[in-house]
């Protein structure tokens, strides 16, 4: 290295091992070097020739000062453009104490509740929040987006009315014309493979029918307008038909809940409530409904149940609904929702609390009535004459121009439609923004005009006016100051393991370093203060990022297009599915609608193909943990005539590099169908393989996995997905911006390029660590996983390795031979008193636990881990030896809390240092306890409490009640 380079690589950051511990990893693994093992590891037919086309790697000052270049090239103007995104002051205590720190986004979904208490309560809080403003008693831990969450209340109505049809079922979803465009044009893309007609039309005119299942409403309407659609309910439910209102969060501060007037779900947006625009995201999604339908509403539940000491726990409930579990009979195929973003929006209600929202909403409100008034006074016809925040304005096309130019001159942004222009305002207008806003329009009149800042009574019908409480629990009306909110945020933190404590290895999971440099830009202003739907030319900053990142990922995956529109994983997977069933209509073919997928998959895989129309055959594996190439042979000719696609994870969910994945891949196109490859686990791929080499067509990557953006506890995530040229022209588009191929299929989310603020940090992480960095990160993500292997595999049996016995970057333990003695849970709980969250627990193989290290984690941190669970395999001899009986040990008691472990009374027949510091490391600053005793999960499903509990639950121990 030259003395005048930078001697600071963010390689040498984020990859864990360093020189000296990588000689160390080989000689116990039994390579000789790093190339050795990955010659091995990786089949040869599909190894990269040359390197990849990326560029150079910077360091975090030179990725920082370049960028900061690239966001000026955004211009942030003053932006009135509603349709679902507003402005919003994201207060600075939830800034710097959530939003920005890592003790909160580096957390994974709370499958381990008893280390999880502390998020899943901010979750709740969410819940009761949207709960309380949609009047229903059962809202989810948050979705996607509104678009989304439209289309999941669409699905789940469509399944509840056509339950027990036979042959011809209700198909027919009316959408008002005043719902969002980008909603409808999600509602499109969902409804055509389930055979759902979305009809648009007038709801004051629309007529049922026998095909009627739903409706869907919003409210406001998207030109501002407050209508009253009580009768129109009340009709439909004459009708038996459900009816979906799109509600916007704020508004319900000051109008009558949905809930109280009739409707049966409610979804929207909580973007308003503290989380910034982003370009269109991430931002939680609500959906909120009936107690009808509790046990089928998408996405996750938050619940109230007890732990092993009879104390309040909470944890996900009604898990058996989701499609891990029921696969192609869930009724969603949503894994990662926007946790972080829920958390953020609840913690805004929280810190302003009931008094606060409403004087927020009404400041709005009466913003908008003085703008109202003082146009009219201009001579502006202003076509609503009941509304919350927006307002519409009739203007012919000479008045557009005019006014347009004089907003541009004075950077402000309406939204501008034919014959009419629409102004949204929000928190963080002013007076001299109202009073600029009316000095446009004056100009456009060639006039002056002096605002009068007076209002009469609101401008909402009274019979919507709200009368109900809402957010009344303690936790909405404690914590005003911000020594009271910072510490409250705190103590939630406190309960829950994050990366800040220690390594979470999950497989299939990729909890890998989340670093500051790739994070920080994503609170700077030119790219969290830009609308959606912001004009093109004041977006270059994020279209450069973009048009380099699709090259960047088109280049990893092997490809020739992508689209960053999909803002999950499961969204992903959809999206692909989606551009294969385009490609087959487009070719006369549409008559191809059979997936194959092997037993092994991910439960989203079968859910996402049942979504896009697909019926799923199921292919085997053999006892290697491959795919059975016979029984695949053998069903791919069976069903040659409607073969639509194979659906495969590489590695295999099994952690295994199949030898036969071409072979495979080839098998498929010789009967016509296509390949869908599961990017869950690339980072076992970037820089030695690709999708493209193998053969497959399609690809989702989880950018929240492999290119380092943050698990948020649940999400945010994203799920761009890379294609051949064959299937490049039906990527999907938008209604509200030039995205896609020529061919495009309709959206698949809200906002043209999903959650875009947060692609800042997969660019980020190419840029720094550059074309030898990802793929030296590939490599050590092997040589951790295989390190573990060499250390566990004479103490625990490893399911499966590869030809040379390798894993690949995971591997599975089997835990079954010791069931007799403990279950794979109790070695799960058993890991928290290690201070370690359990690895990926039953899947895919029950009774086994899937590790995958990462490559961010060092020597010292592995070991700790293989220390924890050499330890747990003694632990287990001695309840084999008849030492410990099988239900009183270590590990059937697991976790042992603090309030337990300092008692006066205890009963166990171990020491309390056994149960609570049974390593030395411990007592060197490692030690992490569990907030609450072992969560029982029945309890919580048989009483399903999915809001707050009253503050005294939190003090005194539940009454345990069998239900």
């Amino acid at each position: 290295m030259s003395k005048t380079s930078f001697h600071d690589q963010f390689a040498d950051r984020h990859i864990g091992p360093n020189h000296e511990e990588t000689q160390e990893m080989l000689q116990a693994i039994g390579a000789d070097s790093l190339d050795q093992l990955i010659d091995e590891t990786v089949p040869a037919p599909i190894r990269m020739e040359g390197e990849l086309n990326l560029p150079e790697a910077q360091t975090e000052f030179e990725y920082l000062r370049e960028l900061k270049e690239i966001a000026v090239m955004n211009k942030v103007f003053k932006t009135y453009i509603g349709q679902g995104y507003y402005g919003t002051i994201t207060p600075s205590v939830i800034l710097r104490n959530i939003f920005q720190n890592p003790g909160w986004y580096t957390q994974y979904t709370p499958y381990q509740a008893e280390i999880s208490q502390g998020r899943l309560e901010a979750i709740l809080n969410f819940q009761t929040m949207v709960s309380d403003l949609t009047g229903f008693p059962i809202a989810n831990a948050s979705l996607l987006d509104e678009g989304t969450a439209a289309a999941e209340a669409m699905a789940m109505f469509f399944g509840v009315k056509n339950k027990r049809a036979k042959g011809d079922p209700a198909n027919e979803f009316f959408v008002d014309e005043k719902v969002f465009d980008q909603t409808i044009d999600v509602l499109i893309t969902r409804a055509r493979p389930l055979g759902i007609n979305v009809v648009t039309g007038d709801w004051k005119t629309y007529e049922f029918n026998e095909k009627t299942f739903g409706v869907l409403l919003q409210y406001p309407a998207k030109d501002g307008s407050v209508e009253d659609y009580r009768a129109f309910t009340e009709k439909a439910k004459a009708h038996e038909v459900y009816v979906t209102v799109a509600a916007d969060i704020l508004a319900l501060a000051l109008l009558k809940a949905p809930g109280e007037w009739g409707a049966d779900c409610a979804v929207g947006n909580t973007q308003r409530f503290g989380v910034p625009m982003g370009y269109g995201g991430p931002h939680a999604a609500y959906f909120a409904t009936k107690d009808d339908f509790k046990r089928i509403i998408p996405g996750r539940i938050i619940g109230v149940s007890v732990g092993s000491n009879g104390k309040q726990a909470l944890r996900m409930a009604l898990q058996t609904r989701e499609q891990h579990i029921r696969r192609e009979k869930a009724t969603s195929n949503i894994c990662t929702a926007q946790a972080l973003l829920a958390i953020m929006a609840g913690m805004y209600a929280a810190w302003h609390g009931p008094r606060g929202i409403r004087a927020i909403a009404e400041r709005v409100h009466t913003f908008a009535q003085i703008l109202n008034n003082n146009l009219r006074k201009l001579g502006y016809d202003l076509t609503n004459e009941h509304f919350f925040d927006t307002i519409s304005i009739k203007v012919d096309e000479s008045q557009i121009d005019q006014i347009h130019h004089f907003a541009m001159a004075n950077e402000v942004n309406f939204f501008y439609g034919e014959g009419f222009i629409q102004i949204s305002l929000d928190e963080t207008v002013t007076e001299e923004d109202v009073d600029l806003i009316v000095s446009i329009f004056a100009q456009a009149k060639d006039t002056d005009a002096k605002v009068e800042f007076s209002t009469g009574n609101p401008n909402v019908p009274a019979a919507l006016v709200r009368e109900t409480d809402y957010m009344t629990h303690e936790v909405f009306n404690t914590y005003y100051t911000e020594t009271k909110m910072m510490r409250y945020i705190k103590r939630l933190e406190n309960k829950d393991l994050s990366l800040m404590y220690s390594m979470i290895p999950l497989g299939s999971c990729t909890m890998k370093l989340n670093a500051a440099s790739e994070l920080i830009p994503v609170s700077w202003k030119h790219f969290a203060n830009i609308h959606p739907f912001a004009p093109e030319d004041q977006v270059q900053g994020y279209r450069e990022i973009f048009r380099e990142l699709e090259s960047y990922l088109s280049e990893i995956t092997g490809f020739a297009a992508c689209s960053l529109q999909p803002n999950s994983g499961a969204q992903g997977e959809y999206a692909g599915l989606m551009v294969i069933r385009a490609y087959h209509e487009a070719r006369g073919e549409s008559h191809r609608n059979i997936a194959l997928i092997p037993s092994s998959a991910h439960g989203t895989n079968p859910a996402s193909a049942a979504m896009a129309g697909m019926e799923i055959v199921v292919t085997a594996c053999d006892e290697q943990g491959n795919v059975d190439m016979e029984d695949l042979q053998a069903k791919a000719e069976k069903y040659k005539a409607n073969l639509a696609c194979l659906m495969i994870t590489y590695p295999s969910t099994h952690g295994v590099f199949e030898v036969g994945a071409k072979n495979l891949c080839q098998i498929i196109h010789d009967n016509g169908g296509l390949v869908y490859m599961d990017g869950a686990n690339m980072n076992a791929q970037v820089g030695l393989t690709s999708p493209g080499i193998i053969g497959a067509d399609v690809c989702h990557l989880n950018l929240h996995k492999t290119f380092a953006i943050p698990h948020g506890g649940g999400g945010p995530g994203m799920g761009p997905i890379c294609v051949n040229e064959k299937l490049a022209p039906y990527l999907p588009g938008h209604v509200m911006a030039n995205t896609g191929g020529e061919l495009g299929i309709n959206a698949v989310s809200a906002a043209p390029w999903g959650s875009a603020s947060i692609l800042l940090i997969s660019y980020g992480y190419i840029r720094m660590l550059g074309k030898k960095g990802v793929t030296d990160a590939t490599k050590y993500a092997i040589l951790n996983a295989n390190y573990i292997k060499a250390r566990l595999e004479k103490a625990y049996p490893i399911l499966y390795t590869g030809a040379n016995g390798r894993a690949a970057h995971e591997m599975i333990v089997d835990l079954r031979p010791f069931k007799e003695f403990c279950s794979a849970e109790d070695v799960a709980k058993r890991l928290m008193d290690y201070g370690f969250h359990a690895p990926t627990l039953s899947f895919p193989v029950a009774g086994t636990l899937m590790i995958e290290p990462t490559e961010s984690e060092s020597k010292d941190e592995l070991d700790r881990f293989c220390d924890a669970m050499l330890e747990i395999r003694k632990e287990i001899d001695e309840i084999a030896s008849g030492n410990f009986e099988h239900d009183n040990n270590v590990l059937h008691n697991a976790p042992h809390t603090l309030e337990v472990v300092t008692a006066n009374d205890w009963n166990f027949p171990y020491s309390r240092e056994k149960a609570a510091y049974p390593l030395p490391y411990l007592r060197q600053g490692y030690k992490f306890w569990a907030s609450v005793g072992r969560v029982d999960n029945a309890y919580g499903d048989r009483n399903l409490v999915c809001t707050c509990p009253p503050m005294e639950a939190y003090m005194q121990e539940a009454e345990v009640v069998e239900g």
